[in-house]
């Protein structure tokens, strides 16, 4: 039987929706459409159940930090949740445990904040949304802050810009995490044009 490559998606309340949709839909388009790949990916938060997100979207998270399947990449999204999280030293401590086991980690928008609180962004380069890039800078030591950057890939820790900048970060995933062709093919199959309309 092959073994399955897992991702998973963090959930909390308040969340920004396409901070976590964005990357679930490129990388669960991924694993379904080309299932020879062995990806699987699901949602993980502090406790199964339903999270009521930062816009209304009430949301389920499959399974708890305690029971969540193996995964080898932890997507960490942002949104106003992201600020109580902060204090919450079970979450700081939990994020620490899936870096210094391995884990690859990668945040959208101010999902950085945690990270950074987490003492992972120390000494890296990194980015957040724009409007929380002091704040990223003040939680850490010489966190070389990349305002300028959509995402910014420093091997196992990654962090990508404000909200739809996680789409742009999760094609990069498949690209690192498989091949350039099949993130291409990826980015054709949800048709996704990164220039913008207006």
């Amino acid at each position: 039987m092959t073994t399955r490559r897992g991702i998973a998606v963090l959930l909390f309340d308040a969340v920004e929706e396409l901070d976590f949709a964005g990357p679930w839909e490129v990388l669960a388009a991924w694993s379904k459409q080309w299932p020879d790949d062995a990806i699987s990916v699901f949602t993980i938060a502090a406790d199964a159940g339903p999270i009521r997100c930062a816009k209304g979207l009430t949301v389920v998270a499959e399974h708890g930090l305690a029971d969540a399947p193996p995964f080898e990449l932890l997507i960490f999204p942002g949104g106003r949740g992201t600020r109580p999280l902060l204090d919450d030293a079970a979450m700081i401590a939990w994020v620490r445990a899936q870096a210094e086991r391995g884990t690859t980690i990668a945040s959208v928008c101010t999902g950085a904040l945690v990270l950074a609180k987490a003492g992972l962004l120390d000494g890296r380069p990194a980015t957040t949304h724009h409007s929380a890039l002091e704040l990223l800078a003040s939680l850490g030591r010489d966190i070389d802050v990349k305002p300028d950057a959509r995402f910014v890939d420093d091997g196992a820790v990654l962090t990508a810009a404000g909200v739809s900048a996680g789409i742009d970060l999760a094609l990069h995933l498949v690209a690192r995490m498989h091949s350039v062709e099949r993130a291409r093919e990826v980015r054709r199959y949800i048709q996704y044009d990164p220039a913008p309309p207006v």
